[in-house]
């Protein structure tokens, strides 16, 4: 159930994107037209619905995802890995029997992250847990003992600029939103170095630890001397903000032994439902397969890629065949700054007037809310009438705008898009990367 209403959405939505309403947002109907029209798949809604809760469906892509994370395990940008994902999931979607199943190759990051080890010396001996941020550089072999300046802030790293010099920079940021805190971990490697740090430690982007610290994406700039950087966790950045705020002297032994090497070849995987009447246009539906390596992937985004190909098998099983393309894409390189929906876009962008909507699901797989769309005014109206049906599962809320980072380029291109908005006790939340 947890995933019905992105079903029905790939769908239904295809049988009006481009048809109903242009994009310039001239109706080619009335309102009221189009309003009777998807009313008349309430049936159909109905069959979905019955099949991937209650029929044979029921638990698949569970039961698929749980197969494909144990056997493959991690699947990190470059690795072995990930190569094997993608020869798996061809091989998957062929036996399902999609349609034009074929890989598309992309050059990725190759990034390892070796040995890792931190330990507090002053006050007093403390193992600190680290993981290394996705293309951090390695510390000389023989480490780096340094004195710590802890900040709340870039605004106090900056004005703190002349104490940072020479020291590793922690940062002790609070938690807001993950959209706003994340800026820590993607830029605090940069700004400590602009002040002369010898590294940073970035309090993991979470607001929940169990001492156990995150790994994500971090950039360098090409005029910025590059650092040294990981996250921490939550427990310890709040004990060495508390050490440093009574004025006790902290020194950190870091030692890392990532390496980066020469670009991989990988692939998008790609299989459809060729369309019936407009085979040319195109609805896309999505997830990535790369993951990062300390984990299997399951949620990030091995669930959104899942349920994006559970949708492609319940129409297939109920022998629906859509008027325009439904199109599923399993993104590579996605951790790494979208490289491989980048390359995609740059691919297929030449006919862009053919994409009716990109869809992108990778914000876990938890209880959904509704759906984030970004389009004209009148295309939201027919999403929003859409989303009606699904009110036996009570998925039917509307937010604005979508987000993704493998659909952005489609989106600023001005291609309507969604993603799928979730709710945790209660709240409805956007949980983005």
């Amino acid at each position: 159930m947890k995933h019905l209403f992105l079903i029905f959405l790939m769908n239904l939505l295809h049988q009006y994107a481009g048809k109903s309403l242009r994009r310039d947002g001239s109706s080619l109907k009335s309102f009221e037209d189009i309003k009777n029209e998807i009313a008349g798949y309430t049936d159909i809604a109905k069959a979905i619905i019955d099949l991937a809760v209650h029929g044979k469906a029921q638990n698949r892509s569970y039961e698929r995802l749980a197969v494909f994370a144990d056997t493959i395990g991690p699947r990190l940008s470059g690795s072995k890995n990930l190569e094997a994902a993608i020869k798996y999931m061809f091989s998957a979607l062929q036996k399902d029997g999609l349609e034009n199943v074929h890989l598309e190759p992309v050059k990725v990051p190759h990034w390892e992250r070796g040995e890792e080890f931190a330990v507090m010396l002053e006050p007093r001996n403390h193992s600190i847990a680290i993981l290394g941020l996705g293309n951090s550089i390695a510390t000389p072999p023989e480490g780096i003992t340094a004195e710590v300046i802890v900040v709340a802030s870039f605004d106090e790293l900056r004005k703190r600029a002349q104490e940072a010099k020479g020291k590793i920079v922690v940062y002790n940021q609070p938690f807001i939103t993950y959209g706003e805190t994340v800026q820590y971990r993607l830029q605090g490697a940069v700004e400590a170095a602009k002040v002369g740090a010898v590294a940073s430690l970035i309090r993991s982007i979470a607001s929940f630890s169990i001492h156990s610290p995150h790994t994500g994406e971090q950039s360098y700039q090409p005029d910025v001397p590059q650092i040294p950087t990981a996250c921490i966790t939550v427990e310890d950045a709040e004990m060495m903000s508390r050490m440093s705020l009574r004025g006790t002297r902290i020194v950190v032994h870091l030692r890392m032994g990532a390496k980066t090497y020469p670009d991989s070849l990988s692939f998008n995987t790609v299989a459809e439902i060729v369309g019936s009447k407009y085979p040319e246009q195109v609805v896309l539906v999505s997830g990535h397969l790369d993951s990062w390596d300390v984990g299997q992937g399951a949620m990030d985004d091995g669930g959104g890629a899942f349920i994006s190909w559970e949708a492609l098998s319940l129409i297939k099983d109920l022998g629906l065949r859509p008027k325009r393309t439904l199109r599923l894409v399993l993104w590579t390189g996605e951790e790494q700054g979208g490289v491989g929906a980048e390359q995609y876009y740059q691919l297929h962008k030449e006919n862009i007037s053919n994409f009716d909507i990109v869809m992108e699901s990778d914000e876990g797989t938890f209880q959904p809310s509704g759906l984030g769309f970004s389009g004209s005014a009148e295309a939201r109206d027919v999403v929003k009438e859409i989303m009606t049906l699904l009110q036996p599962i009570n998925v039917t809320d509307v937010f604005d705008p979508a987000d993704g980072t493998d659909i952005a380029y489609w989106m600023r291109d001005g291609v309507p898009g969604a993603h799928k908005q979730i709710s945790l006790q209660g709240q409805s939340m956007n949980l983005n990367k």
